[in-house]
């Protein structure tokens, strides 16, 4: 693999660097989970789409600019290291976009992907239920077929930005005599439909990031199911594959945490263990042995390879990655880890708390660490069931 930047790539990074420099907000926005911050997220995606950055490796024809995977390690990287807004709409962007561009009819791509570029439409993830975590096999909210709507009955929990988002995408029981992974089909539907009813979930620190949403014979045109009737069970595996490998999760998020880290640890050496040191360094060297891997799945995607059974060692190691990384930022802090960020002498302490405990979910959303071990035993690995 060469690891040097083209003259178009390091342009390309160069007009990015100057660009974010220019609009990225000087001050923090609110927690997108909460009303007034959902709102400022929601301006800076509107100021991104300006400038067609709101997803580069799209189309021009759908806001984005054509970029391949190198260019979007590239943004990615650049996005990181000026210190940009979280993606509100994360769960459209980069899960709901790349399947739609699989899947979705001509009309689909037409009337969801540039507004969702724009964060336009702010999608919510409608997946888990009760009894269905992450063995999304055993789904039981129904879509009978009615006409040229589907009626859906049933709930969803844990649905991530469904608090203040605007559609949903999910799986469903379109085939009510169905079993496991056969008769499910994949749905988009506005959150505003009547007959929804959504409550809010509060997260470890009291904002609303998760909602269980309930159906009582909510209608849904049939335009809006993707792929075939009964199909949903593979555009769902191709969404988590998004969801687990390149798209979530890029490589700068963890070298910028890295870095933040090694500053950390920079300003704290003369009070912290010495046995902390070693493990700043071994974050370091994982953030960075992880975009070199992920590189490397670029470079292999671009010449018509897949991803497949990876995609979960990915996410195992994104995820243990950055609760390890916060873990050792709460050791070197010591008891003012434990500093609330609107606590008077927080400082930039806070920031770590908050990360500290969103990294505890990394191990369970987009299919728990355990799912993960078992794919990789029997896809990649090649071991018999228990």
């Amino acid at each position: 693999m060469d690891l040097s930047y083209t003259d178009e790539q390091k342009a390309f990074r160069a007009e990015v660097r100057t660009w974010m420099s220019a609009n990225v907000p000087s001050a923090p926005l609110a927690s997108f989970d909460t009303p007034e911050g959902f709102k400022q997220h929601c301006a800076w995606e509107r100021k991104l789409a300006e400038g067609n950055w709101g997803m580069v490796t799209w189309p021009e024809a759908y806001s984005g600019r054509g970029a391949n995977l190198i260019e979007w390690l590239i943004f990615e990287e650049e996005y990181f290291r000026a210190g940009a807004p979280g993606r509100v709409n994360q769960n459209g962007i980069f899960l709901l976009g790349p399947t739609l561009m699989e899947y979705g009819t001509d009309e689909q791509k037409a009337r969801f992907l540039s507004a969702m570029a724009a964060g336009d439409e702010v999608w919510a993830q409608g997946w888990s239920e009760p009894g269905a975590g992450s063995d999304m096999a055993a789904i039981r909210t129904k879509a009978i077929l009615d006409g040229d709507h589907y009626v859906i009955n049933g709930q969803k929990t844990w649905s991530s930005r469904a608090v203040y988002a605007d559609w949903l995408f999910g799986l469903f029981r379109t085939d009510p005599t169905s079993e496991r992974h056969k008769g499910l089909s994949f749905i988009l539907l506005p959150l505003d439909s009547e007959g929804i009813t959504i409550r809010p979930i509060k997260q470890l620190d009291g904002d609303p990031g998760f909602a269980e949403i309930f159906f009582d014979d909510v209608r849904v045109p049939v335009e809006n199911r993707l792929a075939g009737e009964g199909e949903g069970w593979g555009v769902a595996m191709a969404t988590a594959g998004f969801e687990r490998g390149l798209m979530l999760r890029s490589p700068a998020r963890f070298q910028a945490t890295a870095k933040r880290l090694v500053d950390l640890y920079k300003a704290h050496e003369d009070k912290a263990d010495p046995g902390i040191r070693r493990q700043v360094l071994q974050a370091y060297m994982d953030a960075e042995a992880y975009c070199l891997n992920t590189y490397m799945t670029a470079s292999r995607l671009m010449a018509g390879g897949k991803i497949g059974g990876e995609a979960s060692l990915n996410k195992i190691f994104w995820s243990e990655l950055d609760q390890m990384m916060h873990a050792t930022a709460m050791s070197i802090l010591g008891a003012r880890a434990e500093l609330m960020a609107e606590a008077p002498d927080a400082g930039d302490v806070g920031a770590w708390l908050d990360g500290y405990m969103f990294s505890f979910a990394g191990p369970i959303y987009a299919g728990t660490n355990e799912i993960q071990r078992n794919i990789i035993a029997e896809r990649l690995l090649g071991l018999p069931r228990k």
